[in-house]
């Protein structure tokens, strides 16, 4: 079939992605003997699909996750301390949508970034704008914001998207600019967007971090009071990569 004089159309209406599958499906609807009007749906739910596609991309990409993760590759007999069921719930986005957030914590190696990034990935995948950042690239980001003169048009990048996350929490102590902006975030975004926390630390060390007690105390409560906690507690994921380790994790020769 010859589609050159249908290419400047579909290109015209902006639908000229159909002509990816166009002969395929026109030979499929031909062999089956199916008419004009199953022939068309087809094409117009190969466009939708590949639109949906593209979109997941762009939102995926704008995101900026360190890794793309989904929960079918989390391994949660591993560590059956670890909350399966409540992550899984999480990853519906119900939370997304009522404006809520989650604050996951524990040690080191348990897969806290992993279940965050899923989590996010799992709201591109619903259509939520997402954003996935470091805490301290963040802070630096703004902090570079208020010497540039543009801190609040780089605020507003992190108020912005529907699911906000915040990675490696409190691994240093916030200064009293860092402190500000922590503020002057979670005050913009609450009830409004939604935020994910991870952190080593627990949340009731998260005060000392802050250089003003009293921002600190304005910036999280309504940070944790009103948010999911999820305790990510096991063996590090990480040790079971080390050499003298057998497959589940243990040292050679241990139980």
């Amino acid at each position: 079939m010859h589609t050159h004089h249908l290419a400047t159309k579909l290109k015209a209406l902006r639908l000229g992605g159909m002509l990816d599958s166009l002969e395929t499906r026109l030979e499929q609807a031909q062999h089956d003997n199916h008419g004009y009007l199953v022939f068309l749906e087809w094409l117009l739910e190969d466009e939708i699909e590949r639109r949906s596609q593209k979109a997941l991309a762009m939102r995926v990409k704008k995101a900026r996750f360190d890794e793309v993760k989904s929960l079918a590759e989390f391994d949660f007999r591993y560590n059956p301390k670890i909350p399966a069921e409540m992550i899984r719930d999480l990853a519906t986005c119900g939370f997304v949508e009522r404006a809520e957030s989650v604050v996951i914590c524990g040690p080191v190696g348990v897969g806290k970034s992993h279940v965050a990034q899923a989590i996010g990935y799992a709201a591109c995948q619903r259509g939520y704008n997402v954003r996935y950042v470091k805490t301290s690239r963040m802070l630096g980001d703004l902090a570079g914001g208020r010497i540039a003169g543009n801190w609040e048009q780089r605020l507003h990048a992190y108020v912005l998207p529907d699911l906000l996350i915040l990675d490696d929490f409190g691994l240093r102590d916030f200064d009293a600019r860092n402190s500000e902006d922590l503020f002057e975030l979670v005050c913009e975004r609450h009830l409004k967007r939604s935020t994910v926390v991870v952190s080593n630390r627990p949340t009731q060390e998260w005060y000392a971090l802050f250089a003003n007690p009293v921002l600190a105390e304005g910036a999280l409560d309504r940070l944790i009071n009103n948010s999911h906690y999820v305790l990510m507690d096991g063996r590090s994921y990480r040790a079971r990569g080390r050499p003298g380790r057998t497959q589940g994790g243990e040292p050679d020769g241990l139980a």
